[in-house]
Order: C-alpha cells, then sequence, then structure tokens
C-alpha cells in the first residue's frame, strides 16, 4: 500500500508514489503554461494545472504498480482560484501569487488597517501576495464573475481547493488552516473566517471553503473524475509548511529554506503565535485534527529559482537551470556584479510590492559567468535577510538551516549561503520535502504512522556546507544596490 502525493507548485505538478517507509518510489511530472498579460501580472488556467495533475498521476502510476491507501496534496500558496460548483469549469484565469496587480489596492486598505489590525488578526501585511485581494480585483473588475460569486454558481479558494474539488468530482470543498492562514481571510486565533475581514475585502463566506485540519479523513475521490482511483484524501497543506513538515521540523526553534520558484524559510514557533516586528509574517503551520494548530514565522523571497529561469528564458544565457552552477563556476565572483533580483517586487523582511529588478556594477569585463555567480548570490542574501529578521523576532539564533527544493542541489548556492550567514546548512536527503510532508501528512492521516515520533528519521541530512569565507562586505554593497533602486524608483 503506497501514498500518493500531489504537488502543484507555481510552474508545474509533480506526483510522487510513497511508500510506508517514507521512500518515494516513483514520480511524475508535467509543466503548464505561465501567463503574463500585463507587466506584473501573473495568471494560471486552472483546467491546464488540473490536466498537468493527472498526466503527472498517471506518469507515477506508469512507474509504480501499487495501490494507493491515501492522497495528500500540497500546492502553490496564495494564487486565487474561481469555478462553477456543477461543472468545475472556471470562468477566470487563476492569479498567481506573484501577481502584483492588486498594488492599487493598497491605501485603500491601508486606511481601514486601524492600529494595524489585520496583520496582527491574520499574521500577514497588506501586500498584493496574498489571496484575499485577487478576490477583491474580481470583485471590482469582472462583475459578471462576481454575480456568479454572489449566486453561489460559482466557487473561490485556493489550488489545493480547487484540485479537491476536482479529486472529488465537486462533493468536496475545503481548505486547510495552513492554506487558509495565507488568505488574509483567517484570523489565527480562531483558524475561522473571520467577519470582520470578510466584511473588508467583500468576500461572502458561503463562496469560501471549509477549513480542516491538515491531516485526517478530509475527503474522497470520485474514480469517474480521478483516473479510476477510489481513495481517500487524507493530507492537505500549503507547499512551504508541507515543506517544514517535510524536512522533520516538528519542534519549536526547527527551520527551513525550501528554494523553488521563490525562497521560503520558515521557523517552529509551536504554540506561539509570534507577532513579527521586523517584516516577517505569522502563519499556520499545520492543524492537527483534534483542533491544536502549530504555528511558524515565515520570511518569503518572492525571487529565487524564478531569477535562474530569467538568466535561461530572458537573457539566454544558460540553456537549462541547472547549469547555472558551472557557469558561475568559471569565475571566482561575481567581480563586483551586484544583482537586485525583484523581478516581481521584493517580499519579506522589506515588503516593496512595486520594486524592479536592476543590476549594479557592469563593466566592458563583465561575463555571462559574473551575472550567474551574482544570480546565486542574490538568492543567498534575500534568505539572509529573512534569517537575520527571524532571529531578531524568537529572541534567539537559529543553530543550523535545513534546506531543499530543486535550487538547493547546487553546492555553490548552499556554500555561498552558509558563507552569509556564518551557519552550517543542511541539506535533506530528499530535496523534495514539499511532496513527502504530503505523503507524510497523508500517512499519518490514515493510520500508516501514527505519531510525529515515528517519522523522525524519515528524511536525513545528506550533506552539509559549513562557512569557510567571510561575505559580509558582498551583503553590504547587496544592501547599497536595494538604496539605490529605491531612490530610484522613488525618483
Amino acid at each position: 500500500m503506497s501514498i500518493l502525493a500531489l504537488d502543484a507548485g507555481t510552474t508545474g505538478v509533480t506526483a510522487l508514489i510513497v511508500s510506508d517507509t517514507g521512500h518515494i518510489t516513483a514520480r511524475g511530472y508535467k509543466e503548464f503554461t505561465q501567463y503574463f498579460p500585463q507587466s506584473g501580472w501573473v495568471e494560471h488556467d486552472p483546467e491546464e494545472i488540473w490536466q498537468a495533475c493527472l498526466a503527472a498521476t498517471e506518469q507515477a502510476l506508469e512507474q509504480a504498480e501499487v495501490k494507493i491507501r491515501c492522497i495528500g496534496v500540497t500546492n502553490q500558496r496564495e494564487t486565487a482560484v474561481v469555478w462553477d460548483r456543477v461543472d468545475l469549469s472556471s470562468p477566470a484565469k487563476a492569479i498567481v501569487w506573484q501577481d502584483r496587480r492588486t498594488s492599487i489596492f493598497k491605501d485603500e486598505l491601508d486606511q481601514k488597517n486601524t492600529d494595524d489590525w489585520i496583520r496582527i488578526r491574520t499574521g500577514l501585511n497588506i501586500d498584493p501576495y496574498f489571496t484575499a485581494s485577487k478576490f477583491l480585483w474580481w470583485q471590482r473588475n469582472l462583475p459578471d464573475v462576481w454575480a456568479g460569486v454572489d449566486s453561489g454558481k460559482y466557487a473561490l479558494g485556493t489550488i489545493d481547493s480547487y484540485l479537491i474539488a476536482r479529486l472529488t468530482g465537486g462533493q468536496s470543498h475545503i481548505t486547510d488552516a495552513s492554506n487558509a492562514s495565507r488568505t488574509q481571510l483567517m484570523a489565527l486565533g480562531t483558524c475561522q473566517w473571520d467577519d470582520e475581514l470578510l466584511e473588508v475585502f467583500g468576500i461572502p463566506k458561503t463562496a469560501l471553503p471549509e477549513i480542516t485540519s491538515s491531516w485526517g479523513e478530509l475527503a474522497k475521490t470520485s474514480p469517474a473524475h480521478f483516473l479510476g482511483l477510489d481513495a481517500p484524501i487524507t493530507g492537505n497543506a500549503g507547499d512551504q509548511q508541507a515543506a517544514l513538515f517535510g524536512q522533520l521540523a516538528f519542534n519549536e526553534g526547527e527551520s527551513k529554506a525550501t528554494y523553488g520558484t521563490g525562497a521560503f524559510i520558515l521557523a517552529n514557533t509551536a504554540e506561539k503565535v509570534v507577532e513579527s516586528t521586523h517584516g516577517l509574517l505569522t502563519t499556520v503551520a499545520w492543524q492537527a485534527p483534534d483542533g491544536k494548530p502549530t504555528y511558524a514565522l515565515e520570511g518569503s523571497v518572492f525571487v529565487a529559482g524564478a531569477a535562474v529561469q530569467w538568466l535561461r528564458d530572458g537573457l539566454g544565457i544558460i540553456d537549462k537551470a541547472s547549469a547555472v552552477e558551472a557557469l558561475a563556476r568559471k569565475t571566482q565572483g561575481s567581480e563586483g556584479v551586484v544583482f537586485m533580483s525583484s523581478l516581481t517586487g521584493l517580499g519579506a523582511p522589506f515588503w516593496q510590492p512595486d520594486i524592479r529588478g536592476s543590476l549594479f556594477g557592469i563593466t566592458r569585463g563583465t561575463t555571462d559567468a559574473n551575472i550567474a555567480y551574482a544570480t546565486l548570490e542574490a538568492i543567498a542574501f534575500q534568505v539572509k535577510a529573512v534569517l537575520d529578521a527571524m532571529e531578531l523576532d524568537m529572541g534567539s539564533p537559529i543553530p543550523a538551516l535545513n534546506v531543499d527544493g530543486g535550487a538547493a542541489a547546487n553546492d555553490l548556492l548552499l556554500q555561498i549561503q552558509s558563507d552569509l550567514i556564518g551557519k552550517d546548512v543542511l541539506r535533506a536527503t530528499n530535496l523534495e520535502s514539499t511532496g513527502l510532508g504530503a505523503a507524510l501528512l497523508a500517512g499519518l492521516g490514515v493510520g500508516i504512522w501514527n505519531s510525529m515520533e515515528e517519522l523522525a528519521e524519515l528524511n536525513p541530512t545528506d550533506k552539509s556546507f559549513s562557512p569557510k569565507i567571510d561575505r559580509k562586505a558582498s551583503y553590504v554593497h547587496w544592501l547599497k544596490a536595494l538604496g539605490a533602486t529605491e531612490w530610484f524608483h522613488k525618483n
């Protein structure tokens, strides 16, 4: 008996078959299209995500002839989806978490945020990143769609809710507390939709999914809609919370960084709702079936692997993302080149949604290798900024940084990261900790494992990186470049 984990990321869907010993025995993957209809806009076609889910699952099942006992779901968070409750079609493209169009609402929302009550209640500051303002954009700009929301014809949700609706043939409209905590519509203290927040954003509660725990008997697939599979859905969490779980960071103070399209750093704060005063977010890490939530501090870096993708697709200096390390190693460093990789604005701890990217220090001698090296540094600089803020908020140092995600395969990036933060960086055996986390949640939900203690050895460290050189000067240069970029955009 095996677990099927569905990881619906920002650029594609991964399907993993995981054994009851926690080993990945098969993997399927299917990309879907990224749409950029205007500057700062990022959209997905929900139907394409569903078709990618089906294709990735078929690939995985072809590799391993096993019986699926249960299913875990994890997903890109904050992305807004609207769909028909009957035929499950979507009347509008999904607005992706990276999308910046709703920055136009910031002044209006700031005026309603008296004494910062929205951030205090939700753990999230006013920023286009979160789902609620995306729903508000549909309300203001797509009246026909919103009329369907008001009438009950259309459902609102995030990618997990949409996929579970598709998996169940429309029978279930649910989300878990970790995903709900990213919408800016859920109160952290109650883990329920908050009436005052719903009023601020103009969202009817009836359109939203039921909030559930992160594991347990959550829903059941419809074989007619999902490749003939008849299995319970017993795990569900946002991708970064699932990665924290997959890194087995179950204890207070344990942390992880996932280097994917963005970079996301989370630290477990146990039952404590730690209010950040240094630009971080407070979020639900997961919620147990007994209703008890575990919380986390989070710093979200909007552009990490996406910067490498830009080198490939925008500049054309590499033909595949994995080639960036070899190119960067052709030089001893960036040679004074500094890349401000704010291609979709800056996230934590700076929160500047409208700022653009910049390249500084270019000379006639600058090479593509220098730019590649500066790109890896840019990723590591932003993670350092988040970790510095996190330690200030927690009042104690983080002993080491656990890492995963596709870009964590890059040894040079992790060595730069270790040098910058002055701590060991521990790369997990399984870089797909997000999918593994979804599988572990699902396994807990169906009784394959009966406690977190049984999971403790399932994803050990594969390789560690220790500090070798002092890179403080390069970080100072990057902060100066940030200041120059800020000045440019204000003037």
